[in-house]
């Protein structure tokens, strides 16, 4: 972060999307206070890549009326004033609009864990449990293959702890996907050792 910036105090949503700060930095805006996010690492890149061409090629393929967003901003509905999070990747079924500054109904929101920044992420993943539309949240490991995945429950709640897949098929029933996991590793190293 450019040591020139000088960061504003605690800001409301609408004040936040309407910032725009000139240092190249990307942020997010948690309880009122923006927060500068780290470039991504290669690895992380070409997960995030993967699972987009993934998911994109998919929804195309079924004729789904849905898009794969890349680091799209989303308003949790707790203190939803003050926050905007920002996910590696989201899916959203509705129409897009010119004017919007924000993801709009995701169904599916996707996170990539480094292990630098696991306990932020989960923090952001918990938020995004919050969000009326979102109904599943997917965690993939950067140090290991291997994901966390989170389903809402018929019944509008969420799982207490989320379900860990290590090998073997991955599934997500809110857009119709399934892959190995493997496959959202094909570009990184371990891919090659294999």
């Amino acid at each position: 972060m450019s040591a020139a910036l000088q960061l504003p105090g605690r800001m409301t949503v609408d004040e936040f999307l309407a910032w725009h700060p000139d240092d190249g930095e990307r942020y997010q805006l948690v309880d009122g206070e923006p927060q500068a996010m780290a470039p991504a690492s290669e690895p992380h890149s070409r997960i995030q890549s993967e699972l987009a061409r993934l998911i994109g090629n998919h929804l195309i393929e079924r004729g789904l009326p849905c898009a794969v967003l890349t680091a799209p901003g989303v308003q949790p509905r707790v203190r939803a004033k003050s926050n905007v999070r920002i996910p590696d990747l989201a899916v959203t079924c509705t129409a897009p609009h010119p004017d919007a500054q924000l993801a709009t109904a995701p169904v599916l929101a996707i996170e990539i864990l480094s292990p630098s920044n696991e306990r932020q992420t989960w923090t952001n993943v918990w938020s995004y449990a919050t969000i009326p539309s979102i109904q599943e949240i997917l965690c993939v490991r950067l140090a290991y293959i291997g994901v966390d995945l989170l389903g809402r429950r018929p019944d509008g709640n969420w799982p207490d702890e989320p379900e860990r897949i290590t090998e073997g098929p991955l599934t997500l029933e809110s857009i119709g996907f399934t892959c190995d996991v493997s496959a959202l590793y094909r570009t990184t190293h371990f891919a090659r050792a294999r």
